[in-house]
């Protein structure tokens, strides 16, 4: 399942962005694939112009097959101009994705056409807006960090991933001397950590380590 984060968050609708929709190359094919168009992702903006459009119609193949007669010959489908990706190393992101960008359902079936499948999955279509917390706290799956939960002490910092786009690493390293001790690339604090069983016959979907952090 494409999602890292877990439910246990706390975070104000006044510091979510909705302007911005995952670069095309990263939409997933369907929900239960994992990459950079996940939900958990930390994100930077790869494309800010605002001299654009908001939304604009672009000839994209989603709609589906665009040869037969009337239509045009092309499909035109809306999409938002302004673009965030995977964030990398040395990245301050913009923040974390609370849902993820995919074209189909586990079963292969397209959820354009199934908008109540959609809110199910927490899924943005490709070319939609996809909601970015830049600040709260939020549990992280260990598909949203490198290495064990012990790479990550109480009160530590985090910083992007040099190996994973749109995940986090261990502690950065202080620099400096006294009040000019300051933390390279660092953006958040660890909380906590945490191991995640299953309980009875029912397998968990996030068996397995996780951290708390604040963004």
């Amino acid at each position: 399942m494409a999602i890292r984060i877990l439910p246990f968050r706390q975070y104000s609708d006044n510091d979510v962005v909705n302007l911005y929709a995952l670069d095309s190359n990263s939409v997933l094919d369907a929900t239960t694939d994992q990459g950079s168009g996940d939900a958990g992702v930390f994100v930077s903006i790869t494309d800010g112009n605002w001299n654009n459009d908001p939304v604009t119609y672009q000839t994209n193949t989603y709609l589906g097959d665009t040869s037969y007669p009337f239509l045009g010959g092309t499909a035109m489908y809306p999409e938002v101009n302004l673009k965030i990706n995977a964030a990398t190393s040395g990245h301050h992101p913009l923040g974390i994705t609370l849902f993820q960008t995919a074209k189909n359902d586990e079963n292969g079936e397209k959820l354009l056409y199934n908008p109540t499948k959609q809110t199910e999955l927490q899924a943005m279509l490709p070319g939609q807006a996809v909601p970015v917390a830049t600040q709260g706290i939020f549990t992280l799956s260990n598909s949203g960090f490198d290495g064990p939960v012990s790479s990550y002490p109480i009160g530590s910092n985090v910083r992007m991933s040099s190996l994973n786009p749109g995940k986090i690493t261990g502690t950065a390293q202080a620099i400096g001397h006294g009040h000019n001790r300051h933390v390279s690339g660092h953006f958040g604090m660890v909380l906590g950590t945490g191991t995640r069983t299953n309980q009875g016959p029912t397998s968990d979907q996030f068996l397995g380590e996780y951290i708390v952090i604040k963004l």
